[in-house]
């Protein structure tokens, strides 16, 4: 349902004047030139780096790189690695392109950093792998007050919800539901169960752990 909200608060602000469907425009193509900025083939390798810094600001999991990635591999048939450096972004895409991944039978590597989300796309390859150096972090998903109240006022007349307490009951439901399902693929990609737990324990910031803790969880393999 998150998803949704925000594709159609897309769609009716292009809607609200020609001059912001003209910007709205330029910024599509912006995002998809940021998108593909993200992509480099070298061999059998597809390097995906969403750390780059493009206009002044640092790129991220974003919308459209999923079929990015789809189109690289259709285009590039001989890939058999998805290299990988991003500190997340958005939670869905990284589903997403962890799918294709896992259709791909593709391997992953880290290089610098993979955190958040990209360790969703990450946990997808059949081997996972570390450059020297590097480091793998998690955290649990977390929802800012604004957009909570946000998503509460756009959804409560399809949702039934009369009070924010109908709405609070909800979320409560909805968020051990993620976390459940979180934790459920982590399961079925040879993670651990014990550190799969751990991964949603609270912290005030990313869990980086060890080398050697990743092997033995099973978040590196061969």
């Amino acid at each position: 349902m998150l998803r949704e909200f925000f594709l159609v608060l897309g769609l009716l602000a292009g809607a609200a004047t020609p001059l912001f469907a003209e910007k709205f425009a330029a910024t599509s193509d912006i995002a998809e030139n940021t998108a593909e900025a993200k992509f480099t083939v070298d061999g059998t390798t597809l390097i995906y780096n969403s750390q780059i810094e493009i206009n002044g600001r640092y790129a991220e999991i974003s919308e459209g790189d999923a079929g990015l990635l789809a189109e690289h591999l259709r285009q590039n048939k001989d890939i058999t690695v998805l290299q990988l450096t991003s500190n997340g972004g958005v939670v869905w895409v990284g589903a997403d392109m962890a799918q294709i991944v896992q259709d791909y039978e593709l391997d992953t590597r880290v290089v610098d950093e993979c955190s958040s989300a990209c360790v969703t796309i990450f946990l997808a390859g059949a081997r996972r792998e570390m450059a020297r150096g590097s480091r793998i972090g998690f955290h649990q998903n977390s929802w800012n007050a604004e957009d909570i109240q946000d998503y509460y006022k756009y959804w409560r007349a399809q949702s039934h919800w009369h009070t924010p307490w109908d709405f609070a009951t909800w979320l409560y439901g909805d968020t051990q539901h993620e976390t459940a399902e979180q934790i459920a693929y982590m399961l079925s990609r040879g993670v651990e169960p014990a550190f799969a737990v751990e991964t949603k324990t609270y912290r005030p910031g990313m869990w980086f752990p060890t080398r050697q803790e990743l092997e033995e969880a099973g978040v590196l393999r061969e």
